[in-house]
């Protein structure tokens, strides 16, 4: 790969020189809390192609809102045809520990460190909208802010606005900020210079690719979610296929193998955002203790978390597969409790959990 030293000295700077109100507009939104910010144009470029042959692979498995949302994902003048310009920002949310450092911990349950902290939809969003209105009233024209709640691609936008480029686990990799950046999108009917595309600076480097548990990653640069392990504990809902099931190991809310291994994070200092910060309840929580929440302790339990947004038989039946791959004999009384849970996809993963245990054990 290439050395990310070669890179670092100018990580911060902007891709092009700024105009007075380009520079305005930095500097509102870093004094928001945002940490990177650039300025495109409301164009995917080869992603809106890239977009169409995941579809007609299937990779997106039962994202069925996709493939609804096709025609207005690949071409964001749909969505907004008046916008001219698009303001892309980050926020760091870089973790201060190894985030597979669990993984060893058969017994707790590893959460996605996006997860760990505060919805960053709720941090976010406020944010931009406070960015909106002070562009409209200070400059005119009219703004409309999406932060991955709209049929909007961020990822490659923020590509194209020079705030990263998309590596070859398809996610956006920063000089700067490495793999850990909350992404959102203010449309504007104001014309903005766009700043120059980050170049791609993977060079050979494929740790992203190798580490994945169930082989996602077709080929560099190409995902099928249905073998991720993000989508597989987040977006699918009922029985996880049971191929994927030992692999998933103790991640219960989604997989940041391939996020934490990417080189580039050795520049990416720990977030200082308090609300980014992990809750404690969420950093190691015991699988056994996990298995007792019901629907109402659930979504108390995660109030404030993305996590509530899955329900609660979604968690707990990752919870039961992760308990089957531990199986020790606090793990199986867990699982003899759930297999008669009132959901048949718990139930369905307890039983599954007390076979594998039972198998482990001859």
């Amino acid at each position: 790969m290439s050395d990310p030293a070669d890179h670092a000295d100018t990580a911060a700077e902007p891709s092009r020189p700024d105009d007075p109100l380009r520079a305005a507009i930095r500097a509102r939104a870093r004094a928001l809390g945002f940490d990177a910010v650039g300025f495109t144009t409301p164009d995917l470029g080869p992603a809106a192609q890239h977009l169409d042959e995941f579809l007609a692979l299937g990779r997106h498995g039962t994202m069925g809102w996709m493939e609804r949302n096709a025609e207005r994902r690949r071409d964001p003048h749909v969505i907004w045809p008046d916008a001219r310009s698009v303001i892309v920002v980050g926020a760091n949310y870089a973790p201060k520990e190894d985030p597979l450092s669990l993984l060893d911990r058969p017994d707790r349950g590893s959460i996605s460190v996006y997860a760990r902290g505060r919805d960053y939809h709720d941090v976010m969003k406020p944010r931009l909208r406070s960015l909106g209105e002070w562009l409209v009233r200070e400059r005119g024209g009219a703004a409309k802010l999406f932060v991955d709640t709209a049929p909007v691609m961020e990822k490659p936008l923020a590509e194209r606005a020079g705030i990263g480029w998309r590596g070859k686990h398809t996610n956006l990799v920063s000089r700067e900020f490495g793999s850990w950046l909350f992404l959102g999108a203010l449309f504007t009917t104001l014309e903005l210079a766009p700043d120059a595309p980050e170049a791609d600076h993977c060079g050979t480097c494929q740790r992203c690719l190798e580490i994945c548990p169930t082989a996602a990653f077709p080929a560099p640069y190409q995902l099928d979610a249905r073998r991720c392990i993000s989508y597989l504990t987040i977006e699918h809902e009922g029985p996880i296929p049971e191929q994927f099931r030992a692999a998933i190991g103790n991640r219960i809310y989604g997989c940041d193998d391939c996020l934490a291994v990417c080189p580039w994070n050795k520049y990416a200092a720990a977030t200082k955002e308090l609300a980014f910060l992990p809750r404690a309840e969420l950093t190691a929580p015991k699988l056994v203790e996990l298995a007792t929440l019901d629907d109402r302790s659930f979504r108390k339990f995660f109030a404030g978390s993305p996590i509530k947004r899955i329900g609660r038989e979604r968690f707990v039946r990752n919870v039961a597969i992760a308990l089957g791959n531990d199986g020790s004999p606090d793990a199986r009384v867990a699982l003899e409790r759930l297999s008669s849970d009132e959901s048949p996809v718990v139930a369905e993963a307890a039983r599954w959990g007390l076979a594998v245990s039972a198998n482990r054990s001859v």
